[in-house]
């Protein structure tokens, strides 16, 4: 099983495939949401808990992780906590991620990138054999990394937990 991260601070996003013999299919996909109304301590709590219980159920062998991109200061800093909440997570169940930007992700998936969100939802949709777009974008972003995981697995070997570069 391979997981994807998409990582964020309000909304996590997390997409989970398996590959078979039959190909690949999705095995769970969402998001993990905290509220604005929570300090930040408690939020990044929030993240920690839901991600540890979500990997206990999951077990993935292989976790991608999309790599920080920045967009602004005060959502990059937000973004950055949530971040590492996530590594300290996958550290305690000895995960190590592959991490991919955002460019990476959609040439992947595409061959292109800088495709829009809606032709990266379309190949995610068109590999999984899903009758429609995924949704919310987050999870549909986390089902994206997951799939580059395997992408790069293919073209690196099952031993793919290096970081690409």
């Amino acid at each position: 099983m391979i997981l994807g991260l998409d990582p964020g601070l309000g909304t996590m996003g997390f997409g989970c495939i398996l590959a078979g013999s039959t190909g690949l299919k999705p095995v769970d996909y969402g998001v993990i949401s905290t509220s604005s109304q929570q300090s930040m301590p408690e939020r990044l709590q929030t993240l920690h808990d839901d991600l540890d219980q979500l990997l206990r159920q999951l077990r993935p062998q292989q976790v991608g992780l999309e790599k920080l991109f920045f967009y602004k200061m005060g959502n990059t800093i937000a973004v950055a906590q949530a971040r590492g909440v996530i590594l300290l997570v996958l550290a305690q169940h000895q995960l190590l991620p592959i991490e991919f930007t955002p460019a990476q992700v959609k040439q992947s998936l595409t061959g292109y990138g800088r495709a829009d969100k809606h032709a990266v939802q379309t190949a995610v949709a068109r590999e999984l054999n899903l009758p429609s777009l995924p949704r919310p974008d987050d999870a549909a972003d986390a089902l994206a990394i997951a799939l580059t995981v395997w992408h790069h697995r293919a073209t690196h070997g099952p031993e793919g937990h290096r970081p690409i570069s």
